[in-house]
């Protein structure tokens, strides 16, 4: 099915042409001539069938026109209309809408167990498609968002502690357009167009998720120590060349080994260290 444009005219024209047709129709009946009661008869037929096609449309709602089971086009625009007579009239939304899965478990790409949802916007463009190619294409939406995020879930791991790979709590942009995409594919059979699709809820089962936080956590105290070890040996050779380049001290390679050991050990330690003073000896 594709949306085409259906007939219809003023329905103030229309409400007019019927009270002129229901006035011939009086004024005919008074008469009292058989001819006369005959077209009145007719006149007032026809007034009652052209008033069924009197409908009203809502602004950003649509009303799909089927005569006898055949689509014979949809109105968009809103106001009072006159359409065909003897038509069922079905109205649709065409107003932006949200919808907000429910909170789903799911596994990503390395097996953990996650807990996902996501805030889908989207509205109708095309009528047709929305009532004749999908039972309800408000369920449709429901299920086939269900269906999409789920999908995307198990395509990445939630998180990677070597940031070299798509994740999804690090590349929410990345993910939100993929989403959008494959709901699109998806939803374009109901006349659905996908405006936005964005994650609202990502976070470890809570079976999982003490483990999860110990994890990050020595992840990141591991990083912070590589760092920490990265400076103290930027730092001690910089003193050592210092003094070398300044001819502060003149040090063999057993003297500079020590210097570099103390300065590792000053720097990397969590404490503070405590300095000791050589003062020389006795003898």
């Amino acid at each position: 099915m594709k949306e085409t444009k259906a007939w219809y005219v003023n329905g103030f024209i229309g409400i007019l042409l019927i009270l002129v047709l229901l006035a011939l129709a009086i004024y005919l009946f008074l008469l009292q001539t058989t001819v006369s009661v005959l077209l009145s008869i007719l006149l007032a037929a026809i007034a009652f069938v052209l008033a069924t096609g009197i409908t009203i449309v809502q602004p950003n709602r649509a009303k799909v026109v089927t005569f006898f089971g055949r689509y014979l086009g949809s109105i968009r625009d809103s106001g009072l209309f006159l359409t065909m007579p003897l038509t069922i009239r079905q109205s649709v939304s065409l107003r932006v809408r949200n919808f907000n899965s429910s909170t789903l478990k799911v596994n990503d790409i390395e097996g953990n167990p996650i807990e996902i949802a996501a805030v889908i916007v989207f509205k109708v463009v095309d009528s047709a498609k929305a009532v004749f190619d999908v039972e309800n294409y408000e369920k449709f939406v429901e299920i086939q968002s269900e269906t999409a995020i789920r999908h995307v879930a198990t395509k990445y791991p939630y998180d990677t502690f070597e940031h070299h790979e798509i994740t999804l709590r690090g590349n929410a942009d990345v993910i939100s357009e993929e989403l959008a995409s494959e709901l699109q594919e998806r939803l374009t059979v109901a006349g659905v167009q996908v405006i936005e699709a964005r994650l609202s809820h990502l976070a470890y089962s809570p079976e999982i998720a003490s483990a999860m936080l110990q994890r990050q956590q020595a992840t990141a105290i591991l990083a912070a120590r590589q760092k920490i070890v990265e400076g103290a040996v930027s730092m001690a050779q910089m003193a050592i060349e210092q003094l070398d380049k300044e001819g502060i001290l003149e040090l063999d390679d057993e003297r500079k080994a020590n210097m570099v050991n103390n300065l590792m050990v000053a720097i990397v330690s969590e404490r503070a260290t405590q300095p000791v003073i050589n003062t020389g000896s006795l003898y």
